[in-house]
């Protein structure tokens, strides 16, 4: 997700209320709960982590500015936020999601695909999902997918380069 110039990445959500002393389920993007304990707060500081435990479907949260069942409803379908360059430093071959979304796509023979505008992981792998350019007409591109493998995406960085093959 990016706001202005200022990019966070969404972490978890919260799904709903858990118990009646405040505490909240959360839906998990990142790999695991460890990768949400390196957070204190989330939010810019509005939320501030008190314990967080694991749960078969995601996580168990209590934050010291949640104290009953009722405001914890109201966090419902809240993202949990972070300033893109609190994350870790990625290795060769690394990305995140939210690095992605956004950039331009073009194909190996250097036509203009779109815009990726998301990332799904079906079980497999990573596969992006790509908007194509409006027609001259003026209606919506047409989208597709491809597998975010070596073999289909080549490169990526300030833009996603993908194998003409791949292209549909």
């Amino acid at each position: 997700m990016r706001e202005g110039n200022d990019q966070v990445v969404t972490l978890a959500a919260v799904s709903g209320a858990h118990g009646v002393t405040g505490e909240v389920r959360l839906k998990l993007f990142a790999d695991s709960l460890d990768s949400l304990k390196h957070y204190k707060s989330f939010n810019d500081g509005a939320l501030t982590v008190k314990s967080l435990r694991p749960t078969k479907d995601g996580a168990i949260a209590r934050f010291a500015e949640i104290n009953d069942r009722n405001a914890a409803e109201k966090l419902r379908s809240t993202a949990l936020t972070v300033p893109r360059e609190a994350l870790p430093a990625l290795g060769e071959g690394e990305y995140y999601y939210s690095d992605l979304l956004g950039l331009p796509c073009v194909s190996t023979d250097g036509a203009d695909l779109g815009t990726c505008v998301a990332v799904e992981n079906f079980g497999a792998s990573d596969v992006l999902e790509i908007q194509m350019p409006p027609s001259a007409d003026g209606k919506p591109g047409k989208k597709f997918m491809v597998p975010m493998t070596a073999d289909a995406v080549p490169q990526w960085g300030e833009r996603i380069v993908i194998a003409s093959g791949f292209v549909i």
